[in-house]
């Protein structure tokens, strides 16, 4: 077996926890027997549910907190009353001091982003962060980011985004030269916002050493895998992250409707069963939960909120696979490789 990999887990964040937390990290170990677990949240809540699965609490070391960052708190409030006491800090601290490779939260996200800043910093020359989401597509998988971190991105982020996604893309997908598309209303030059327009500029003159940019790609490409990595900024990127699940679920919907409707529908059904199931499998917005945030001195894993045991684990594994590639270390080698130890500005490379 490999070398055992330690997770920290915020067992107090998201709708349902801590039971899908700890109902997910159970299910993680089943799949994945290396990895370990260091959980933090309230004792009196989490013990009980331990009771249950022997194999996890034996993986596992429980540390006691009573402070907790609720759903609704302001990125400033907890951080206030959450440092150095809340089950969502101490496990991004457990990161930070060397004692776990990564932490899983399926907490409030504004809070998780702001201690993550503050408590492991940001990579050398990397001005804000991102979250980068797998997305599954007709081709396989791509990466895009950001779905959710930086609202109203400049010139500077989207090109660092695409410095790391590619990063990402090499790690995880195994590609020697990912190509990169930045999301735009047209595949034209002249179409998009300024900031759009010349990080084009900067990708297609200068930042092609170890990536390939595709150009501009439209909000349909994101389905058809039309690049490994697509790029925007985090306004656009949730939508499109929200509004894809939300149509998965729709269809899901509509296809168990239509199924049960008559008899011969459900006889079709029952005859078609399997093709059935895999498309649901395909469709599942549990099985690619969890967003990565990039650009950050550590690894954090956002899981959704209202996601169950099965999305919380793939959380989890998502984690155990960041680290296993030492992405962090990858994203760092990859910027500096690009561009250079300084950030990158508009302009300046292309001299």
């Amino acid at each position: 077996m490999a070398d055992p990999i330690t997770i920290s887990l915020d067992a107090m964040g998201g709708d349902r926890a801590p039971d899908v937390i700890i109902a997910g990290a159970a299910l993680a170990l089943q799949r994945c027997p290396d990895l370990r677990f260091a959980i933090y949240g309230r004792a009196a809540a989490v013990e009980p549910l331990l009771r249950h699965y022997a194999a996890l609490r034996d993986a596992s070391v429980l540390h006691d907190c009573e402070v907790v960052v609720q759903m609704d708190d302001k990125p400033s409030q907890a951080l206030r009353k959450g440092r150095w006491k809340s089950s969502m800090w101490r496990a991004i601290q457990a990161v930070r001091d060397g004692e776990a490779k990564a932490a899983v939260s399926a907490g409030n996200t504004g809070a998780l982003m702001a201690m993550s800043k503050f408590c492991l910093k940001m990579i050398a020359g990397i001005e804000r962060p991102a979250i980068a989401a797998i997305w599954p597509t007709l081709r396989g998988e791509s990466v895009v980011l950001d779905v959710g971190a930086t609202i109203g991105s400049d010139t500077q982020m989207l090109v660092d985004f695409a410095v790391m996604g590619a990063a990402m893309a090499r790690v995880v997908f195994d590609l020697e030269r990912p190509t990169v598309g930045l999301l735009n209303v047209g595949v034209e030059e002249i179409k998009g916002v300024e900031e759009v327009r010349e990080a084009a500029r900067i990708l297609r003159e200068s930042l092609q050493t170890h990536f390939e940019y595709h150009g501009f790609v439209e909000g349909d490409d994101l389905g058809r895998g039309t690049v490994d990595v697509v790029v925007t900024e985090g306004f656009a990127g949730n939508i499109a992250l929200k509004t894809a699940e939300g149509t998965a679920r729709q269809i899901s919907e509509y296809l168990r409707a239509a199924m049960s409707r008559t008899l011969m529908a459900r006889l079709g059904y029952l005859l078609a069963r399997s093709a059935f199931d895999r498309l649901r499998e395909k469709m599942d917005p549990r099985k690619v939960n969890g967003g990565v945030f990039l650009g950050l001195n550590g690894m954090v894993i956002k899981s959704h909120g209202g996601t169950d045991a099965e999305g919380f684990a793939s959380a989890v594994e998502l984690a155990r696979d960041m680290a296993r590639h030492d992405l962090v270390l990858q994203i760092a080698r990859h910027r500096i490789e690009v561009a250079g130890p300084e950030p990158i500005r508009a302009g300046a490379l292309s001299a």
